[in-house]
Formats: C-alpha cells, structure tokens, sequence
C-alpha cells in the first residue's frame, strides 16, 4: 500500500479528507460562470480549464462541460495528466498559477461530470440475487439458471441519470396487486434504493468488434456512486418477461466524482470464489475488483442521518471489466460515456443489505432510523445518501456524496391520484 503523497493544498493530508493528492478524482464544476472540468483536492476543487488555458495542461477539452473528451483518449493521456497534476500539487512546488485556479469546494456547483451515451444495470450481487430470488421464488430457486454464468443485465434509460444532490418526485406508473382484478394507475408506494458503483467507459469499440476481459478493463475510465432508484410495486407488475421497464426509467443517482482507476490501483482485489467455471470469454483474469467500504444512510423530514447499510464492493461476482467484456461479446459497440451499474451490492448479512426490499424482506419488518421513525420503504421528504471510501495507510480514497432527496408525485401534488 502506498503512502500519502503530501501536497502544498494541506486540507488534502488530512487522513480522513477523501480528496487526497492520492486520489484526484475527476468533475465538471462551475462557480456562477460556465461549467468545466476539474479534480478534487483536500476541501477544494482545481479548474482544469485554468490550467489548460495556461499552458499548463496539454488541451484535452478540459474548458468543455463534460469529461468525455478526455476520458476518450485512453489510459496513456489518463496517466499522463494525473502525473502531471501530482507534480504541480505536491508538496513544495506551490505556485501562484494554480494556487489562483483553486476554488472552494463548498462554493462551487457540481455537475454530471460526464454526458452518459448508454446506461446498462447489471444485477452482479451474488447475495442480493438470492434475496431477492428467495422472496420471489425460494431459497432453493434463488438464482436463475443462467446466473453463474453471465453477467445479467438490462438496458436503462441515460437520459435519467442525474447528478448527486439533483432531487426528483415519486414516479408514476402501473400496478396491480395480487388481489386485484384490474392494475391501477398512481404513484408508486413502494419506492427503494439499490446501492451500487457505476463503471465508466472511456475508450469506445466498434460495432462487431469483441473484446477480451483485459481490454474492457483498459476501456475503464474509472468508477462512480451509483444508486438505482427502484419503484418495487410497478416492477413486480411490468418485469416478465423482459425485465425492467418505467419501475427503473424515472431516476439514476451518480455521484459528482469519477475516481480513476489509478487512484484505485492499490485496493485491488480478487471476485470470490466460483461455483461455476466461467467461459474463456469472461474467466477472470487476475484481480479486478476493488476493497471499497460502502454505505447507506437515510434522512426522515426533520430527522437526522441513520446509517442502514455497511457493505463493501468486493462481494460482487463480477467485475465490471467483465461485465464490459461479456456487453461487447455479441458485438454491441461501447461507447465513451457508456455507464455500466454494477448491480446492487449486498454483503452476506442483514445489515450489508444494499436495497430496503432485503433489509426489510419484502416490506415485512421495518427498520427503526435513530430519531425512532421506521421505514418499509421511501417516504416523500425522504433523504438517501452513498458514500464510499477505500481505506489507505493515513489516507483514504473517497467519491464525494450521492445524495437525492425524494419529492411528491406531481399528480398527487396537484391534486390527481
């Protein structure tokens, strides 16, 4: 594990800030002016555009409103620019130019760092995937046949995902209880969080091109909070036989931050053990995964934060490169932007469970927040934060907040049903 680099910017040594010179994820910011790119360090955030203007960044589109340019490049340019930020932030090499392009985090508006071309969610959690097997069919049922052997996933919609701190109003859509003779139209009644981590493609393929575990891992740009926003009644009514419709189209959650693979390098880990032997196409190729602790906290109106959910990234069963890798393999062409969910993200106990519908097993036991309030599932007013931070030696790696707080349906507020 590497030690801290020490930078000049002395909030970014502080062993908890999650912005050290280590780390250096990458945004787009404005400060009542035009939004452009930047990373974060310690309690600031440094405007590449400044930089770029200055001539002390090569132009990779830095003064543009979105990272996709850059990311574009590919991992020689990714690397090439994170070494040269090091230098210019570390300690001893302060200097007026880019002292003058720092700007105060708590000042600054965050943006979607990124424009996402295509959103796919993939469902990799081996213990959420017999959770949610088990309510729905039984424990000795649980994962369907195909699931140990490919990635599952569906294609959502990128025109929803949203930057952290974006609110939005309960959705709408079709219902139909088990009771029921007829579905009926309303708001949705039983609205979820699914904690997961967003993979960010970089370098595109081409259509009828495949490639191999390695080389998506390459295509990686880096990762984000990513929180799945589930309306759990329209989807039990709409899901078969194709998946996923309106019950996932209203809302995805991304943090500001996209933390580079480099950054990440030292948390490397291994996917746990198979049960079944992988085809060569998606077999794993060495560690992919990473050591990144996570959590869940909830807000009532007029509450205060409870943690819900302590679980880490490591007990996925596939990796995004594979998840990358397997999207290609029909020779679906990825493109510079795409977002791949990771699917939700739960440990093997009741409080590593990353969706309310596990940790309240379908609605049945309600969980206490610590102002005494209790929760089946979302409420209006409502406030569900990720974070993320992976553990160095006096230093941690973090993503910054991702936050949305839950509206009233539009119709019900205006007075429709």
């Amino acid at each position: 594990m590497p030690d801290l680099i020490r930078s000049w910017v002395e909030t970014a040594n502080a062993p908890q800030n999650p912005f050290p010179l280590n780390n250096l994820p990458f945004g787009v910011f404005s400060a009542g002016d035009a939004p452009r790119c930047a990373v974060a360090i310690g309690d600031n955030v440094l405007d590449l555009g400044a930089l770029q203007a200055a001539g002390l960044l090569p132009d990779h589109g830095f003064d543009a409103p979105a990272l996709n340019t850059f990311m574009a490049k590919g991992k020689e340019v990714w690397n090439d620019v994170r070494q040269k930020l090091t230098d210019l932030l570390r300690e001893g090499n302060k200097t007026q130019a880019v002292a003058d392009a720092l700007h105060d985090l708590s000042g600054v508006t965050m943006h979607l760092p990124f424009t996402v071309a295509e959103y796919t969610d993939f469902y990799a959690g081996r213990q959420h995937a017999f959770n949610v097997g088990s309510l729905f069919r039984d424990p000795a049922n649980a994962l369907p046949p195909n699931w140990l052997h490919i990635p599952i996933g569906y294609n959502g919609r990128a025109s929803t995902v949203v930057v952290s701190g974006t609110d939005f109003h309960r959705p709408m859509g079709q219902m139909k209880g088990p009771q029921d003779d007829m579905p009926s139209f309303g708001p949705c009644k039983r609205l979820d969080i699914e904690l997961e981590m967003g993979a960010v493609v970089g370098v595109p393929s081409e259509m009828g091109d495949t490639v191999s575990v390695d080389e998506a891992d390459d295509m990686i740009f880096g990762y984000v909070l990513l929180n799945d926003w589930s309306a759990r009644d329209i989807q039990a009514w709409e899901y078969q036989p194709l998946g996923p419709f309106q019950a996932k189209a209203f809302a995805t959650t991304i943090s500001p931050w996209v933390v580079t693979k480099s950054a990440l390098a030292p948390f490397r880990c291994a996917t746990p053990p198979r049960e079944k032997e992988l085809l060569p196409h998606i077999r794993d190729t060495g560690p992919m995964l990473y050591d990144i602790d996570l959590s869940v906290s909830m807000t009532a109106p007029n509450g205060t934060p409870t943690v819900i959910c302590r679980t880490n990234y490591n007990t996925l069963y596939y990796s995004a490169a594979q998840q990358l890798a397997h999207h290609a393999s029909s020779g679906c062409a990825m493109r510079t932007g795409d977002l791949l969910g990771s699917g939700t993200i739960s440990g093997p106990e009741k409080g590593m469970f990353g969706s309310l519908l596990e940790m309240t097993w379908g609605g049945k036991d309600a969980i206490t927040l610590d102002d005494g309030q209790t929760r089946t599932f979302i409420e209006d007013g409502d406030t569900l934060t990720l974070q993320g931070n992976a553990q160095g030696d006096g230093y941690c790696i973090g993503f910054g907040a991702c936050t949305g707080t839950i509206l009233p349906a539009r119709s019900a507020r205006n007075g429709g049903s």
